[in-house]
């Protein structure tokens, strides 16, 4: 195959470029390449004055095509592509249109070996152990993947760390918050983690080894219903708490789940600090009058209110 130039690509993107709207005399466009299934595209045409030159906007599959050749053909490896549109001055002169390549480490996914998600975890578990006392091991971790084909360090790790605090013992999420792999967003997965308390005053629910084993299966089941509805922690925060889910009958007497917003944050992860959801199983008695809150969130408050689950 015969080598494709930047001479090339400027060639090719002029036609479609010299289609600009009137009053448009420059045009700048950022293309990024194809990086774990996913490109991007931003710019658009401007007038003398710098002002936005409203107009239909090229079709991204003539730079998609061009950059995908230039990708085949480059000795020099790359990830953005820049293009620059000046329109002619006179009539009988070409536009000018001048196509850059560089590369961006920042825009390079993160694999799975990538040193983020550990460093990840052990900001949690020094969380967690100023907390109480963490214990070595998960109290509950799935290898498998869950239908969306996460785990591992692909978001979230299905797993449930056990912490010591006093005469109780808290099950907490592992890896909600990890950043995703295959991808560059700057985000620590969906910003959270869950926890939930057994034993202790105020809590029917017993902190023996059953108990430990049934909730730390029902927490993993919590977080990947998090982690699939990415709107769930902000749905929390503006309502101050929600029921969240229905329980097994292996939870019985406790039938709903309740999420609400504690106070804390876990600070220093990769990027930034994230949210506290506190999960709290409820009996059917204590939740009657059900209103038409899609959320339950008065239901939910009034019945946290009286359980008085005291805070870590």
């Amino acid at each position: 195959m015969a080598s494709y130039s930047l001479d090339d690509a400027e060639r090719d993107l002029r036609a479609a470029l010299d289609e600009a709207p009137t009053g448009a005399v420059r045009g700048d466009w950022m293309v990024t390449t194809m990086q774990a299934g996913h490109s991007s595209w931003s710019g658009g045409y401007h007038r003398r004055d710098g002002s936005v030159a409203a107009s239909d906007e090229p079709q991204f599959d003539i730079f998609e095509e061009v950059v995908e050749r230039l990708g085949t053909n480059t000795a020099t490896p790359f990830n953005v592509v820049s293009v620059h549109w000046t329109r002619a001055m006179l009539p009988w002169q070409q536009s000018r249109v001048t196509v850059e390549t560089a590369f961006d480490a920042a825009l390079v996914p993160r694999g799975p070996d990538d040193p983020v998600y550990a460093a990840a975890a052990d900001v949690r578990r020094r969380f967690w152990n100023s907390v109480g006392t963490v214990e070595p091991g998960f109290a509950a971790e799935r290898g498998t993947a869950n239908i969306h084909g996460q785990t591992k360090w692909f978001q979230p790790h299905r797993r449930i760390l056990k912490i010591e605090d006093g005469d109780a013992v808290l099950l907490a999420t592992d890896g909600l918050s990890t950043p995703w792999a295959g991808v560059t967003a700057q985000e620590n997965g969906v910003e959270c983690e869950v926890f939930m308390r057994l034993g202790g005053a105020g809590n029917p629910i017993v902190a023996d080894e059953a108990s430990v084993a049934l909730w730390s299966d029902v927490l993993i089941a919590v977080g990947d219903l998090v982690a699939d509805g990415y709107c769930v922690l902000r749905d929390v925060q503006t309502n101050g708490a929600i029921l969240f889910c229905r329980l097994a009958e292996d939870c019985r007497p406790m039938t709903r789940m309740a999420l609400r917003m504690d106070l804390r944050s876990i600070e220093g992860l990769p990027f930034g600090p994230v949210s506290l959801i506190e999960a709290t199983p409820l009996r059917e008695d204590e939740l009657p009058g059900l209103d038409d809150d899609p959320w339950g969130t008065a239901a939910a408050l009034r019945a946290l209110e009286k359980r008085a689950v005291p805070k870590c």
